[in-house]
């Protein structure tokens, strides 16, 4: 049962869900259901919920190298100077945009981002702990809140990231940037058109491409190639573009859009009307297309959030449960054969003493009904002990192989969960506790609800037929 915070939290969700978009308020129950599920298997803790492990504001994180101009462009994008620009890094901190209905814009320190499940940030300090437990800095050292009273960010959240290029905060850097990865709608990619020599660079292209092209979500990475307008002097666009494709290709990207843009406050002036009409012309085109999938992400995450708890549920059944199976029926096995074992040293000791000294077996049978309570009791006890000492080391190797064997941060910690929950020192079966016929009718009703979620939004935003909607 989940938490009565867990609880308070949801109720609010629901109620800022219920006049922004009916279909999330609805879906906010079918969470409660899934986190239901997990309770029970014990692979969600009663003080979390799936709902807080995604963010429920349309989300767009701009990534890349200092000096390529993403503060820049979420200066121009919003039309207000909210983050430091530069050719140095400015800042290293990740910076979290949202709307607010005051004229002026307000710094808020990490922890509001870390205390408020609505956020994408909710409860990271304590990754990020894990990470650098070393460190000591709190969550303030890495994230900020700023808001904005800019209308092109009201209903949906930027994230400002610092370069990739941090050697300092590296570590920490890369697994927030990772969070963000996995929670983000849209994300943007930047790279500095300036320094045309992406083969130097081939650690930043790993983690901004090769890490990314391969995810099923691929299609939210926009590469853009900024501050176009420094080869206009030359009039060498395209072997500026051609090298960073080159770059992208050998990092595995071979498709995909690469986009050219500027900034015309911070641009060097072209003084030929032709090539400016030239870079003016395709600048606007490639901006028309990143500001229209901008504006696209609040239909983005309404399908995002309901596929997310879809790959939850499926997650669990086709994944979780089987997984926790074969490691239970592991731990089990071992232990057993280990337990085994014992039984047959005590016999074969018995048989070597008895054996060899020839002990006199008048006292034995003297004993009476007590006497043989209390020696049997003795080697129970001292059985039993053994067992639960050879039952949590066993479970201790399983718990490291587990985690060796498991990339997925998400369904590891799943699996470590339900695993503790599971290992008690008598059990008669391998199937993870609470498993059954109730769990998997509760996840395929879970299912059920995602297909016909996904139909009410085609319905909104589609009509195959043609045909006026009433």
């Amino acid at each position: 049962m989940a938490d009565i915070y867990v609880e308070e939290r949801l109720k609010k969700l629901e109620s800022h869900l219920l006049e922004e978009n009916d279909v999330l308020s609805d879906i906010v129950q079918i969470f409660r259901e899934l986190d239901n599920v997990g309770y029970e298997l014990g692979i969600l803790n009663e003080t979390e919920s799936y709902a807080n492990h995604v963010s429920w504001w349309p989300m767009i994180s701009i990534l890349g190298t200092f000096s390529a101009g993403k503060s820049s462009f979420i200066n121009a994008y919003v039309g207000h100077t909210l983050q430091r620009t530069g050719n140095h890094a400015v800042d290293d901190k990740f910076t979290v945009l949202c709307f607010s209905g005051e004229n002026t814009s307000t710094t808020l320190p990490g922890i509001a981002l870390d205390a408020d499940p609505r956020f994408p940030f909710y409860q990271i300090s304590k990754e990020i702990q894990d990470v650098l437990a070393q460190d000591g800095r709190r969550i303030d050292a890495y994230l900020q809140l700023k808001t904005c009273p800019s209308e092109k960010v009201r209903g949906k959240i930027l994230i400002d990231s610092p370069g990739f290029d941090a050697d300092s905060q590296r570590t920490s850097t890369l697994k927030i940037t990772k969070h963000i990865i996995n929670l983000s709608d849209l994300v943007l990619v930047f790279f500095d058109a300036r320094h045309p020599e992406p083969g130097a660079m081939q650690d930043t292209l790993k983690h901004l491409v090769t890490d990314t092209i391969s995810r099923p979500d691929s299609n939210k990475f926009l590469y853009v190639l900024n501050q176009i307008d420094v080869t206009a002097r030359e009039d060498n666009p395209e072997e500026v573009v051609a090298a960073w494709q080159r770059a992208l290709a050998q990092s595995g990207l071979t498709a995909g859009r690469f986009y050219r843009i500027y900034n015309p406050e911070a641009a060097i002036p072209i003084e030929n009307p032709t090539v400016r009409a030239r870079f003016e012309s395709k600048r606007d085109e490639d901006m028309a297309e990143i500001n229209n999938r901008m504006e696209q992400v609040g239909i983005e995450r309404t399908y995002r959030i309901i596929s997310m708890l879809e790959q939850t549920a499926k997650d669990i059944e086709h994944t979780i449960v089987p997984q926790l199976r074969h490691w239970i029926k592991d731990w089990r096995s071992k232990t057993m054969r280990i337990d085994f074992a014992i039984v047959v040293a005590f016999a074969l000791l018995l048989t070597v003493i008895y054996g060899t000294t020839q002990p006199d077996l008048s006292l034995l049978q003297n004993l009476g009904s007590w006497g043989w309570t209390a020696v049997i009791s003795v080697l129970l006890i001292l059985f039993i002990t053994l067992h639960i000492k050879v039952s949590g080391w066993i479970a201790r190797k399983t718990v490291q192989k587990i985690e060796a064997s498991m990339p997925d941060n998400r369904i590891r910690e799943a699996l470590l969960k339900g695993f503790a929950k599971n290992i008690c020192h008598i059990r008669i079966t391998n199937e993870p506790y609470h498993w059954g016929l109730s769990l998997q009718k509760k996840l395929a009703k879970v299912l059920g609800a995602t297909n016909s979620y996904v139909q009410k939004l085609n319905d909104r935003f589609t009509n195959p037929s043609g045909r006026n909607k009433a």
